[in-house]
């Protein structure tokens, strides 16, 4: 059980929290029960936000005055958007929203939405987009990841690992503002991406960890490299991965390696967090009560389970820089509902952008999955990274400690040929290390083809 952090002195139980402790708690307070409620609810609770803040953008937002104009009915902004008038509103392209620039942004943001911050994109479509966020699209980013918290039941008072670009060589007590303000905490322990894998091996050695939040592709290489050093975290209870695709073997290897679990989380800069792992199943539940989510097939229309489309987001507390049917680029397999009894949308898997996706000479184009137990037994391969350079001409790019000989050369062809159903040319390159995009991010699947 997590101790309240108590504000009062000589208060230790029951705790009293400061203020900005006591808002995230109050807000936890209302999550615990949204979350339970069924979709219709919740739908019905997003449009009466939703409604706020179409009139909001409509007002005070250049972008949106003409593109909202004529959202209401004949009977005046007094009538209330319908489901059907805001799907019948255009969605919102990355390219629009980079080119709209300032004319985004919001010229009468309520003052007690705090002060305003900017926000940069990763830049990992290639196309880095800036937006605003307020003191409450903070508190929300706050309070879901106090959620993810709960939901994990983590004990707070652990050691928490982080390995990530954005963070220095460190240490310090509590794991960071949003435990520091409700929860009493552990030490936090940082270490910079750009260390080597055996480097950062021996730092986690070192520091032995109950929970390592770190990139998902950084968590496969650790866990490659792990098993062959047999490296294993005896107090490690948790492995956390944000920022990119989840591979599809991780959570098996993660629990082979070093008999944890993998819980992922999907967010962005510009929308917050997008969807959380469900506590009890692999898959992801919507966070409703921050953003209104439409999986999008490519009629328009709402995907049924198990179909990939679209993620097509709307801020519901944004009054900076409202995103209304905003598409980033990524995508996602819809699910059904979820056997927890939660209400809130599941997403069965996120599956990232466009450029990821494999393309055939007839013009489709599918999700590329080649699990690492077909390859990895090909030669002593560390990584690798597949780049389609045309329609027919794929190229695996391996980190390796030697050349491949002949026949490997040969049997990682077939494998990527078989696994990847492309029966054209396949290009095998050795290289020393695969390179990260923007944002550190790292992509292993990527497709060089124009549009």
């Amino acid at each position: 059980m997590s101790e309240v952090r108590s504000s009062v002195t000589g208060i230790t139980w029951p705790g009293l929290p400061a203020p900005g402790g006591a808002a995230l708690l109050a807000l936890q307070f209302q999550l615990e029960q949204s979350q339970w409620w069924p979709e219709p609810e919740l739908r019905a609770w997003q449009f009466r936000q939703l409604d706020v803040l179409l009139r909001h953008a409509a007002s005070t937002v250049p972008f949106y005055a003409e593109r909202l104009r004529g959202l209401w009915p004949s009977a005046g902004p007094a009538a209330p958007v319908s489901p059907e008038r805001f799907a019948a509103l255009p969605i919102l392209t990355r390219a629009e929203a980079k080119d709209a620039g300032d004319a985004l942004r919001s010229t009468a943001v309520p003052p007690a939405h705090g002060r305003q911050h900017d926000l940069q994109t990763s830049g990992s479509t290639g196309m880095p987009l800036r937006t605003a966020g307020t003191e409450v699209t903070q508190f929300f980013w706050a309070g879901l990841l106090l959620r993810d918290h709960l939901w994990h039941e983590r004990n707070l008072q652990g050691k928490l690992a982080v390995i990530r670009s954005d963070v220095q060589l460190g240490v310090r007590d509590g794991w960071g503002p949003v435990t520091d303000d409700t929860f009493e905490s552990g030490p936090l322990v940082t270490l910079p991406l750009h260390e080597g894998i055996d480097r950062q091996l021996d730092w986690l050695v070192a520091q032995n960890p109950d929970y390592l939040l770190t990139f998902a592709s950084n968590a496969a290489a650790l866990l490659v490299r792990a098993a062959e050093r047999g490296i294993r975290l005896p107090r490690l209870r948790e492995l956390r991965t944000i920022a990119e695709s989840l591979p599809a073997d991780l959570r098996e290897r993660a629990q082979v390696v070093w008999g944890v679990p993998v819980v992922d989380a999907y967010s962005s800069s510009e929308l917050g967090y997008i969807a959380l792992q469900c506590p009890r199943h692999p898959h992801y539940h919507v966070q409703a009560e921050n953003l209104l989510v439409e999986i999008l097939d490519d009629r328009g229309q709402p995907a049924f389970p198990g179909e990939a489309g679209r993620v097509v987001a709307t801020t519901l507390h944004n009054f900076a820089t409202p995103l209304i049917r905003y598409w980033s680029g990524d995508y996602a397999m819809a699910g059904a509902a979820c056997p927890c009894g939660r209400g809130l949308p599941v997403l069965e898997r996120v599956m990232g952008r466009v450029r990821n996706m494999l393309r055939l000479p007839d013009g489709t184009r599918r999700w590329p999955s080649f699990l690492s137990k077909y390859w990895a037994g090909v030669g002593p391969i560390r990584q690798v990274q597949l780049v389609q350079h045309a329609v027919d001409h794929l190229e695996v790019r391996a980190v390796i400690d030697r050349d491949f000989t002949a026949d490997e050369t040969a049997t990682l062809q077939a494998v990527f040929a078989k696994t990847l159903q492309f029966p054209y040319r396949i290009e095998v390159s050795r290289v020393a290390r695969i390179e990260r995009g923007a944002g550190n991010k790292y992509e292993e699947f990527l497709c060089l083809i124009p549009d």
